[in-house]
């Protein structure tokens, strides 16, 4: 039996937000969403967490050569997501609510794209140091 280890990256980025639907008044938008339905946005500090379980290469030693992962980070994540506005600036995101939840599936499918099949992968994202989602694919 081979063994299944887990490997993680972690990375930071700074995004802003908004959000709403956008056929809902402010009024509804506030009340269900708060201070995140400000129509001049807000900003967090977001804390990502990229797991990877495999079997170890028994050659390397490695389930997956952590340099690569960051790679696929920096083009998948940082590049699309950091110091950006979610809403506005991001293809990602003109229809889809950018609540932590969904950044964290879009941030889940882009990575598990570039990753071969036998990988399983869970992400798990923080927009603050006490409210966070994880993904696992399902």
């Amino acid at each position: 039996m081979t063994a299944l280890v887990s490997v993680t990256r972690t990375a930071q980025f700074n995004a802003a937000h908004r959000l709403y639907v956008p056929e809902w008044s402010d009024e509804q938008n506030r009340l269900i969403f708060g201070l995140c339905a400000n129509p001049s946005f807000h900003g967090h500090n977001y804390d990502l967490h990229v797991t990877v379980t495999g079997p170890i290469d028994p050659v390397t030693g490695y389930v997956m050569d952590l340099k690569i992962l960051k790679e696929i980070l920096e083009l998948e994540v940082m590049d699309r997501y950091d110091h950006r506005n979610l809403n506005l600036d991001t293809e990602d995101f003109k229809t889809l609510n950018p609540t932590v939840e969904n950044i964290c599936v879009v941030i889940w499918n882009r990575v598990k794209n570039r990753l071969p099949d036998n990988y399983k992968l869970s992400v798990k994202l923080y927009e603050t140091p006490r409210n966070y989602a994880e993904y696992h694919g399902q």
